[in-house]
């Protein structure tokens, strides 16, 4: 009798050991490039139907996804969580306190990397903050993995706290002026690779520089179709801007407003426990423009 028991105590504790290594398997589907088929990318009317601030970019964007990209859509959703209504916008270099990239704070594989001197965002911090909930998904071994160097590369203040300057270190190439996610993805850490605009899907990087202005750091979302024919299409983001309060997609962007985009696709996330720490980078890189 103890033995037939044994064997079906054994029985059933394989059921359960097959089940969740099943569970981890699918978990683990998408942990690939996102692949593309070379055509532009437009959205439909219901993909653009609920409102400004919400937690369904996953659900609503995903659909056309997948691969890494998935997971940065789902790292917008975490970041927004933090400020369901966008949480404030504030740039301020000298201001006391200092400027906050995102308002929470942020950790990479469990380590923090940035102890917010505010409760405001600006945009390259929360594409960041995207890029880097999504890494926590994708590589959850990653604090047995990274080393003391590179979470220090990571980083986006210095260890007294203070503000980590442009160029410097990873953060530093993502928050400089230009085309910097490709400074930060591309040359930097070789994490990702640069694709041309029609090629876009949502969950890849985007800069881009305006005709007026400076420029913009955003999570692409998708293409929207021109009101009419011959009109101009136009551009679906995440980001946080000062008219949306902070977090926020955005989807009344005119590509007529745009004087170039640089678009950057992860594809090598694993390239976090092995880039040099001192690699140069090239910022005279030119943008691509939208040309449908």
């Amino acid at each position: 009798m103890k033995t037939k028991k044994l064997f079906y105590a054994l029985l059933v504790f394989a059921f359960f050991l097959s089940f969740f290594s099943g569970a981890e398997e699918n978990q683990n589907t998408n942990l690939f490039p996102t692949p593309d088929d070379g055509q532009w990318l437009f959205l439909k009317e219901e993909d653009m139907a609920n409102g400004r601030y919400h937690t369904r970019h996953a659900e609503i964007f995903g659909k056309y996804v997948t691969g890494y990209n998935s997971y940065v859509l789902k790292g917008i959703d975490k970041v927004q969580e933090s400020a369901p209504q966008g949480g404030g916008y504030f740039i301020g270099v000298k201001a006391t306190p200092t400027e906050s990239p995102v308002g929470y704070p942020l950790k990479l594989f469990g380590l923090q990397i940035l102890n917010p001197p505010r409760t405001t965002s600006y945009c390259s911090g929360s594409s960041y903050a995207a890029f880097i909930e999504a890494l926590n998904m994708i590589l959850p071994d990653g604090a047995k993995r990274l080393t003391l160097e590179r979470f220090e590369a990571m980083r986006m203040q210095e260890p007294d706290g203070g503000r980590r300057e442009d160029g410097v270190k990873f953060w530093g190439h993502w928050n400089a002026d230009g085309l910097a996610t490709h400074f930060a993805v591309v040359q930097y850490s070789g994490m990702g690779e640069a694709i041309e605009p029609k090629r876009a899907r949502p969950g890849d990087f985007m800069n881009i520089l305006w005709k007026k202005g400076l420029g913009h750091s955003v999570v692409f979302l998708g293409w929207i179709p021109a009101k009419e024919p011959g009109g101009d299409i136009g551009i679906a983001y995440w980001s946080s801007q000062p008219d949306t309060n902070g977090f926020s997609d955005v989807y009344s962007i005119s590509v007529s407003l745009v004087k170039s985009v640089k678009t950057v696709r992860l594809t090598k996330p694993d390239n976090i426990f092995q880039f040099n720490i001192n690699q140069s980078v090239a910022t005279t890189i030119t943008g691509d423009p939208i040309s449908p």
